[in-house]
């Protein structure tokens, strides 16, 4: 790991930018978002393959009561696409909650559920609001090998507090997150460097970890690849990753009607349920949109 960091590093930046198409950006051709679409609700996703699922979920939901949306999917990470939602530009996407609660307010003494979505309410900008929360988390996870489990008996995240020279691959944006390198070290005392792997927590952040070019990696927790009994989720007793449950933020411009069959899907969306939906972008190759209208048609929705 010591000499091929920066090689895992200057690969994945070359997949970035192949599977992004260069410098494209989903909203660059319309920047007045929602008002250059007329009538249309503008859907926004993470470039992350189960934030898309989900944004085309609501999306579909809305189209089976002819509802019009305009998809801007694959956006980036939130600091890219939360100015879009606060100018106007996008009017629905799905976020996580407590990540969502810690971009506005990092130091939130918020534990639960219900703290974090009351709290929303306080810190969001005029003109935003959050529906209902889904029961679905996906949440931030330091995740190890199992073998490196064994070797170093480790359970908790705590445990690997002490060890020396640990790397974590994730996104660049987890060097500032609250439970980064700094929260890890002052909840934990676990000290530990950054290997950025712009991934999405997704295939190339799970090969680094388990091609032995970091110790740690940061995986969401419904990604189905976790099911596997070569990783180990280390316990978070100290709860510095707050509840990630599935939270829709939206714009004015989205009316109860809109609202309600939003809060439709996510009453349906258990974390069992969006790990099956991601399996089969994983294993199956599916495509969101195929992914999305064979689960609402089960859940009779849509």
């Amino acid at each position: 790991m010591r000499t091929t960091g920066l090689g895992v590093t200057g690969t994945i930046a070359a997949l970035a930018l192949t599977s992004c198409g260069g410098d494209s950006d989903p909203l660059a051709e319309d920047t007045d978002g929602a008002e250059a679409q007329g009538e249309a609700l503008v859907i926004g996703s993470q470039q992350y393959y189960s934030n898309t699922i989900i944004a085309e979920l609501y999306a579909q939901v809305l189209e089976s009561e002819d509802i019009e949306v305009d998809r801007q999917f694959d956006i980036g990470q939130r600091e890219v696409y939360v100015s879009e939602l606060e100018s106007g530009a996008i009017d629905i996407f799905p976020e996580y909650a407590g990540n969502f609660l810690q971009y506005y307010e990092e130091s939130s003494e918020a534990a639960t559920l219900e703290e974090i979505t009351a709290e929303l309410e306080d810190v969001l900008p005029e003109g935003l609001r959050a529906l209902d929360a889904a029961e679905a988390t996906d949440q931030d996870s330091f995740v190890v090998t199992a073998e490196f489990a064994e070797e170093n008996d480790l359970t908790e995240v705590g445990d690997l507090a002490g060890l020396e020279d640990l790397q974590i691959a994730a996104n660049s944006e987890f060097e500032t997150r609250p439970y980064g390198p700094e929260g890890l070290q002052d909840v934990y005392g676990v000290e530990i460097t950054l290997v950025p792997v712009e991934a999405g927590g997704g295939a190339l952040t799970v090969d680094a970890l388990q091609d032995g070019d970091v110790e740690v990696a940061d995986i969401y927790s419904a990604d189905p690849v976790l099911e596997s009994d070569d990783l180990v989720v280390l316990e978070d007793p100290e709860d510095l990753v707050l509840p990630q449950n599935v939270i829709p933020v939206v714009s004015d411009r989205v009316d109860e009607d809109a609202a309600a069959l939003i809060n439709e899907v996510n009453a349906a969306l258990t974390t069992e349920e969006l790990i099956a939906l991601n399996s089969q972008s994983v294993d199956e190759q599916a495509d969101p949109a195929d992914v999305a209208s064979d689960w609402l048609s089960e859940q009779g929705l849509g």
